[in-house]
């Protein structure tokens, strides 16, 4: 009997007298802080965002390519990157130097400085966004690695309160990562070291659709 069979066997054991039928699952805790309205749950994420040290740009849709357009430049980047085919909420690619489907190799990964994406949700009481590998998103690698971040948040459209409201529109079988901040943690001075584990800076641009 192999490795594998012997633990199989040990969980068939465990679930033998365990029924077949879902059972349904009582969701009677709280949901969400407060009763907040859309401007103050868009205000919060903001707020939240900031303290943890991310760069938060408010824009109109109109505006998000203008707002784009120099942000790689200002932190030094030579080459940045966003998903092809993505549909930005400016109905413009808002890729300031290229577009393609990413980097294949790790060498190619190295030299991207800056990468631009969308996000699947974003909540406002943790201050994290979420991403799921949709279209706009990019695999996982190139979200991880380049040292400026950049997500572009739909206003209201993607923007819940809390967490439990956010997971309601994920699939759990998908390549979920959830970012608060930029990256950070620390030496054995206890001194705070950024981008050890990803982006060193996280900016985040709440795209109002409404254009307010």
């Amino acid at each position: 009997m192999s490795s594998r069979e012997r633990i199989l066997g040990r969980v068939r054991r465990a679930l033998s007298d365990v029924s077949g039928e879902d059972a349904p699952i009582e969701r009677t805790y709280l949901r969400e802080h407060g009763d907040r309205g859309v401007e103050e749950t868009a205000d919060l994420l903001a707020e939240n965002l900031a303290d943890y040290r991310a760069i938060v740009h408010h824009c109109t849709a109109a505006d998000l390519p203008a707002t784009l357009a120099g942000m790689p430049a200002a932190r030094g980047s030579r080459r940045s990157w966003c998903r092809r085919g993505w549909s930005s909420p400016g109905s413009r690619t808002p890729t300031p130097s290229r577009s393609r489907t990413g980097p294949s190799t790790p060498h190619e990964l190295d030299r991207i400085d800056s990468v631009v994406t969308a996000c699947a949700v974003a909540v406002a009481e943790s201050g994290t966004v979420v991403l799921d590998g949709s279209p706009g998103q990019g695999r996982r690698r190139i979200t991880l690695m380049p040292d400026q971040r950049i997500c572009v948040v739909r206003v209201p459209d993607q923007v819940v309160s809390a967490v439990p409201q956010g997971l309601e529109r994920l699939e759990p079988v998908s390549p979920l990562t959830w970012i608060s901040g930029s990256s950070a943690t620390s030496d054995v001075g206890l001194d705070r070291v950024e981008g050890v584990h990803g982006s060193r800076t996280l900016e985040v641009i709440p795209v109002n659709r409404n254009g307010e």
